[in-house]
């Protein structure tokens, strides 16, 4: 069996850190399974030009090697921040010439697509294009945000339903997508993993002392710094925390950086918490395993999540977290031994922050619950759902090659 996977979630060199969960899922499915694998992950077409951050997108090469996948880098249009229901379409013209030149080598069975919409969208219209069987991968923000815009729930439902088979990360997921009309025997709930070999314990003092954490009190977030993942709630709550709650040792690092790095910076200055609040900015996957393991806590405030990665890293690391019911983060912190869940403001988050740096906790059973959620039992699961929809046969995906309402206004 040959797959092609279609993401435009996937690194490249101008950001290895893209995408990470999808390389990671993918190079270990290929590798345990032997099977053939090529990855065509999309960029949008940016001048080379530094206008802006853009730029970045006209730095990424064409093609190149990753962790033993072949990835390649086709340019789609898109005008950015508006036209987004056209965004699936322009993305399949866009790329559907490199592709077909490139099954000319690689003779496909069935492509594996991640995110919903507009990368889904554009891979279902590619396997009508090339009379493929297609698997859609829903992340949590393509259906737990773009569900509620009534123009991309349509392409978002267009694409659910003409998929040979759906993949959530979660059994929350899988309910959000029930509820856009999707048969619930059509989607397979397949988790993240995480490698145990990476993300393992290291003494927590000599990690802190390595990174000049020492003698502190180390609450830790990891991700893009954006409003979903709740920088700014974790900042007001760490002013509670040292204000009002006595941890004048405490010190909150925030690992990574995005369109709200400047705003947060502003907001840890005028809440006088420049020695308690630390933008440590972004950090190669490779080096997070001594960040986990340096923290006391991992908090997690996000308001909508899959099945992140972050958490199940840092439980690897022997690190407890705290984090909002949100998304599949109840499906992993089952219970208080190995994780708090808090409300999404600043008090609840301060709350269960003050709680969990005030006990001891099990680092090995931490370890133990998460042992479950690997790689290896995820490209196993990956293994059988791909089998069975290509040995189902070709020409199953069947659906008109534009949606009803996107390229004309008969409705």
């Amino acid at each position: 069996m040959k797959v092609l996977v279609f993401s435009s979630l996937f690194p490249n060199n101008a950001n290895p850190r893209h995408g990470v969960f999808v390389k990671e899922r993918m190079a270990r499915f290929a590798a345990l399974t032997k099977t053939e694998v090529k990855v065509v992950a999309p960029v949008p077409y940016f001048p080379p030009f530094k206008w802006n951050h853009r730029y970045a997108f006209s730095q990424v090469c064409s093609h190149e090697s990753i962790d033993g996948l072949d990835v390649y880098h086709p340019r789609y249009f898109i005008t950015p921040k508006v036209g987004m229901t056209l965004y699936g379409c322009t993305m399949f013209l866009s790329v559907l010439p490199f592709v077909r030149q490139l099954q000319r080598r690689f003779d496909f069975d069935i492509i594996d697509g991640h995110f919903v919409y507009p990368d889904g969208f554009a891979a279902v219209l590619l396997a009508r294009w090339f009379n493929r069987p297609v698997v859609i991968t829903a992340r949590g923000s393509d259906i737990n945000r773009d569900r509620h815009f009534r123009s991309i729930r349509r392409l978002l439902r267009f694409t659910l339903r003409r998929a040979n088979k759906v993949i959530a990360v979660s059994h929350v997921l899988k309910e959000a997508i029930t509820a856009l009309d999707v048969p619930a025997e059509k989607i397979v709930v397949i988790p993240n993993g995480v490698d145990a070999d990476t993300f393992r314990p290291h003494p927590r003092d000599i990690a802190k002392s390595r990174l000049g954490l020492a003698s502190k009190e180390v609450v830790l977030s990891v991700g893009n710094l954006n409003e979903n993942k709740g920088g700014e709630i974790l900042i007001k709550a760490a002013k509670r925390l040292v204000a009002q709650l006595g941890r004048t040792n405490l010190l909150v690092v925030l690992v990574g950086d995005g369109p709200c790095q400047r705003k947060f910076g502003r907001l840890i200055s005028s809440l006088h918490l420049d020695a308690h609040v630390r933008l440590a900015g972004a950090v190669p996957h490779h080096e997070l395993p001594a960040w986990y393991s340096a923290a006391d806590v991992v908090c997690l405030p996000s308001g909508q999540e899959g099945l992140p990665n972050v958490l199940l890293e840092s439980l690897a690391c022997g690190t407890p977290v705290v984090a909002t019911a949100v998304g599949g983060i109840p499906e992993v912190i089952s219970s208080d031994r190995v994780g708090l869940l808090a409300s999404r403001n600043e008090r609840s988050l301060a709350e269960a922050l003050l709680s969990a740096l005030s006990r001891t906790w099990d680092r090995s059973a931490l370890v133990q619950h998460v042992s479950k959620w690997t790689w290896d039992s995820t490209a196993r699961s990956l293994e059988q759902l791909l089998g069975a929809v290509h040995n189902n046969g070709r020409g199953i995906v069947q659906m008109p090659v534009v949606p009803d309402g996107v390229a004309s206004n008969s409705r």
